[in-house]
């Protein structure tokens, strides 16, 4: 009988890119402001950006719609995706993109507001279903900020953009919400 005592260097958590911890920086990078380095960390984490070439998708070997625990770095694996479906990092791939860097907080009776993205990004917009209303949420980025709330709107009321908390209602209706990025006025 053979059993595994542990792996090879460069293939799991002996030095290839471990998907959970990778992850993890983005997240903290958002907390630290720093949008740039978290968009561009995100990025070349997505699986998608594995499988955009005949060749990556022969090197990556595993689906390319599923984030993968970890990517190997060694010898002839380099490259090589593994543990796919077996993985949390998906959910904390999913927490990164949606809390960390898009800034959107779900609590029971509110959404907060913390958006972190790469200077260059002009903007966004996310519908957010809340029971039987809809939340249309578009973050505008003129001056190129990071992050911060300088205008938050919602259907055209003005709401503190430093608390940046937007009550979510459920009556049925689209309510549109507004958000600047900048320095608060």
């Amino acid at each position: 009988m053979c059993s595994i005592k542990g792996y090879v260097p460069g293939v799991r958590e002996n030095g290839g890119q471990y998907t959970h911890a990778a992850v993890w920086v983005v997240m903290a990078l958002a907390e630290l402001g720093d949008g740039d380095r978290a968009g561009e960390l995100f990025a070349m984490l997505n699986p998608i950006h594995h499988a955009a070439t005949r060749a990556a998708v022969q090197r990556y070997k595993v689906e390319p719609y599923v984030v993968a625990a970890d990517v190997y770095s060694a010898g002839e694996h380099v490259g090589r995706g593994g543990w796919t479906w077996y993985t949390g990092s998906a959910a904390w791939m999913y927490r990164a993109g949606l809390e960390s860097i898009l800034g959107i907080h779900v609590r029971a009776d509110h959404v907060h507001l913390t958006p972190c993205i790469p200077s260059h990004w002009p903007g966004f917009s996310v519908t957010l279903k809340h029971h039987t209303a809809r939340h249309h949420i578009v973050v505008t980025n003129p001056s190129g900020a990071q992050r911060g709330i300088a205008v938050l709107t919602l259907d055209g009321v003005a709401l503190d953009p430093v608390a940046a908390k937007v009550p979510l209602t459920d009556d049925g209706k689209v309510h549109e919400v507004q958000v600047t990025l900048g320095e608060a006025e």
